[in-house]
């Protein structure tokens, strides 16, 4: 198992919401039956206390553009996505490749809560209580070679179930990666539900890469295939535009996108008249992943 991400904070820290199973629920088997059942005893709160989103902010405000463009298309299009039976695809630098069953991933794998920032290149953020597996902990299952260096990802690409790919936004299927030492640390999750329910298909059921430090597109969903490599992967933005998305993509406020400011950020749930508030450093995660970076240029290695 994978070195495990310690929490600062406690249970107490949590802000309830009606949506959200209790931890009493939880370890008294409530998830039993739809997925989440391994739960583990840990809980992660809010970072500073911050209160989650609403169910219905996280799950109705979404970019997906295999469904479409609009915010709302992933809630009114994603239900035509299949989901049963789900397997992923795990090749490359790796001791075991094959096609992993997502049920016999979820059996080996230890499942938490763990409540991140979530923040978009768009300038918007919210907070979203997910639930999820170390990353680091599948990786180490399938036995990561020693000429590994990165990690790229695939999205299922399913034209009959997703409208929006029959336009040419991005070159599908779409795809993200990380650096090797990214994606192995503990806070890089592949989350499975958000409140103690399983993902909604609009938020990358049933399996979706969750990196709170970097802009929301790099949390890739519906992940059909995980590749390990010893060269860097493309990712879509990138390809799309390499002059506004990098391969790195970390939040960082004195970078700003070259069509608007990344110096602050809208908070979604907030109101019509709510305040912008100050983009923080690596999305707030600065203490736990600066030394990734160190000695690199984050003015250019965007």
């Amino acid at each position: 198992m994978a070195y495990r991400w310690i929490n600062t904070l406690t249970d107490k820290d949590i802000t309830p919401h009606g949506a959200f199973l209790n931890r009493r629920q939880i370890m008294g088997g409530a998830l039993a039956g739809i997925g989440l059942a391994g739960l583990a005893g840990r809980a992660s709160a809010a970072p500073e206390g911050l209160e989650p989103n609403s169910y219905e902010d996280i799950t109705s405000y979404n970019n997906y553009y295999e469904f479409g463009t609009g915010k709302d298309d992933p809630a009114r299009y994603a239900d035509r996505l299949t989901i049963e039976p789900w397997t992923v695809q795990i090749d490359g630098l790796v001791d075991k490749p094959g096609a992993y069953g997502f049920d016999d991933i979820m059996q080996q794998m230890t499942i938490e809560e763990r409540i991140y920032r979530f923040r978009c290149v768009e300038a918007w953020s919210m907070v979203v209580p997910w639930n999820g597996f170390e990353l680091a902990d599948l990786l180490t299952m399938a036995g990561v070679q020693s000429g590994a260096k990165y990690v790229s990802f695939e999205t299922a690409l399913r034209p009959d179930e997703m409208p929006g790919v029959a336009y040419k936004v991005l070159d599908w299927p779409y795809v993200e990666g990380l650096r090797l030492d990214e994606a192995m640390h503990p806070l890089t999750i592949m989350a499975t539900g958000i409140y103690g329910k399983d993902i909604p298909k609009q938020n990358g059921a049933p399996l979706r890469l969750v990196v709170p430090w970097k802009y929301g597109y790099k949390s890739i969903k519906s992940v059909v295939r995980i590749t390990l490599t010893d060269t860097q992967p493309p990712t879509s933005w990138n390809k799309a535009n390499a002059g506004e998305y990098g391969f790195y993509s970390n939040v960082n406020p004195e970078v700003d996108h070259p069509r608007w400011s990344q110096a602050s950020e809208r908070v979604i749930g907030g109101g019509l008249f709510s305040k912008r508030v100050p983009t923080l450093m690596f999305n707030g995660y600065e203490d736990d992943v600066a030394d990734l970076y160190a000695g690199m240029d984050l003015n250019k290695d965007i």
